[in-house]
C-alpha cells in the first residue's frame, strides 16, 4: 500500500492542479446555494427591504441628499423591477441574476449590480441571450415590438 501512495504523492508534485481562488462575495455564495423558489423569495425580500428603507428615509429625514442618493442608487431600480412584475414573473429575473453570477468575472459584484443586469436584459428585445446582448450593449435598449 505504501508503494502505491509514494508514486501518487510524487506525481501530484509533477502535475500540480491549477487552482485560482475567486473572490466570490458572500451573497453570491449564498445565492448559489438556494433553490429557484428560495431565490424568488430572497429577491422579493431584498426588494421589499429596499422599498421599506427608502420609505423610512423619506419619513424620518424628508427629501435630503441621503434620500436622493438612496433613491438614485438603490430604490429606483427596485421600483422599476416592481413595475415589470405586472408583465413578467419573478422567476425571469432570477434567471437573469443566475446568468450574471454564472460568469466568474461577476462573482465579486454586489447584488444590486446583478439586479440591474436582470432589469436591463428583461427589458431588451430579442429571444436569445446574444440578441438581447446586441440590443443592450453600449447602454442602448431597444424596446420589444408588441
Amino acid at each position: 500500500m505504501n508503494k502505491l501512495i509514494i508514486p501518487l504523492f510524487l506525481i501530484s508534485f509533477i502535475w500540480p492542479q491549477d487552482f485560482e481562488p475567486t473572490n466570490m462575495s458572500p451573497i453570491v455564495a449564498y445565492w448559489k446555494t438556494l433553490t429557484p423558489d428560495q431565490k424568488e423569495t430572497y429577491l422579493f425580500s431584498y426588494m421589499t427591504q429596499t422599498y421599506e428603507t427608502y420609505d423610512e428615509l423619506k419619513n424620518e429625514l424628508g427629501h435630503t441628499e441621503l434620500t436622493k442618493w438612496y433613491y438614485d442608487n438603490r430604490a429606483e431600480l427596485v421600483f422599476g423591477i416592481f413595475d415589470q412584475l405586472e408583465e413578467n414573473d419573478l422567476d425571469e429575473f432570477v434567471g437573469w441574476i443566475d446568468e450574471f453570477y454564472s460568469h466568474d468575472d461577476f462573482v465579486n459584484k454586489p447584488f444590486y449590480e446583478a439586479m440591474a443586469f436582470a432589469f436591463r436584459f428583461q427589458q431588451a428585445a430579442g429571444e436569445t441571450l446574444w440578441e438581447k446582448y446586441e440590443n443592450v450593449k453600449y447602454g442602448k435598449i431597444k424596446p420589444s415590438e408588441e
